[in-house]
């Protein structure tokens, strides 16, 4: 379903497909957000995987080639729905070998319209990811074509903000970020997916794997967020749909801290200087 150009209806899907008839509950999710009005879902981090930094062992089979098996079941589960999606999968370079934790992006035919790989890395207690995939080495694009320009950010990227605060400048007007985070946690995550929304002036929409997994206590609501702050949709439902509308982004622009400067020759020699070195965590 294809939404006019100033605004965006999107699905947040709370629900993981590596077993139990994944391909046929992927189509179903996918099919259920499409005829509740969504023109673009939105899957977990790692939808199509066991949760597998749970430990530091890394399968052989936790990652893929570009255009995998896992790649290829969500094209073909968005074009035989008629739906965008944001999915994703460990892709490996065939030519380095070297892993990354991918967001990949379908139009509704399950055209491949963009991809981008997970910056921001933990490694600690049922995250242990460094042990799984590298970090990303492309900074966050604009993606067009689905009303609303979007980006992606993944899980702990949204708690470095540099990545929302570029997008909003280079013109996203949404910001998806799929996740795989503690229940426990989710009241910071909450504050923080509100602030990178009033100050990148963008919604921004986060989707969370469901349930527990491998003593990983995973869970937490799916969360939208207007450019003033405001929060639009929290729930922990298998499918949360919200319709995003331009004018909210245009509004917020106008208002304060829409209309400060973005500053971009400043911070960019600012980072340049400090590029490279040992900086303050």
């Amino acid at each position: 379903m294809a939404g006019d150009n100033s605004t965006l209806t999107i699905a947040l899907i709370s629900d993981v497909f590596f077993d139990d008839r994944p391909a046929e509950r992927l189509r179903a999710r996918l099919a259920e957000a499409e005829s509740a009005g969504a023109a673009l879902a939105v899957l977990p981090e790692l939808p199509l995987n066991p949760w597998s930094p749970a430990t530091k062992s890394a399968r052989d089979d936790d990652a893929e080639p570009p255009d995998g098996p896992r790649s290829k079941m969500q094209s073909e589960a968005a074009r035989s729905v008629g739906i965008g999606l944001v999915g994703g999968a460990i892709v490996r370079d065939p030519a380095t070998g070297w892993r990354h934790n991918t967001a990949l992006v379908f139009d509704s035919s399950g055209r491949l319209a963009a991809t981008y790989q997970k910056a921001h890395i933990p490694e600690e207690p049922g995250f242990w990811e460094t042990s799984h995939y590298a970090a990303g080495e492309f900074p966050p694009q604009v993606v067009q074509g689905f009303g609303l320009r979007f980006g992606v950010q993944i899980c702990s990227d949204i708690n470095r903000p540099e990545g929302s605060h570029l997008l909003g400048a280079m013109g996203a007007e949404v910001i998806v970020a799929p996740r795989a985070t503690e229940q426990r946690t989710y009241p910071r995550w909450r504050i923080v997916f509100q602030a990178n929304a009033l100050t990148s002036c963008a919604f921004v929409a986060s989707v969370n794997r469901p349930r527990p997994e491998q003593n990983v206590l995973i869970g937490g609501p799916s969360i939208a967020v207007a450019p003033d702050g405001q929060v639009l949709l929290e729930t922990t439902d298998p499918v949360g749909v919200v319709a995003l509308d331009r004018a909210r982004i245009v509004r917020a622009r106008m208002d304060y801290p829409g209309y400060l400067p973005v500053r971009a020759d400043l911070y960019a020699r600012a980072w340049a200087s400090i590029s490279g070195a040992n900086s303050v965590q």
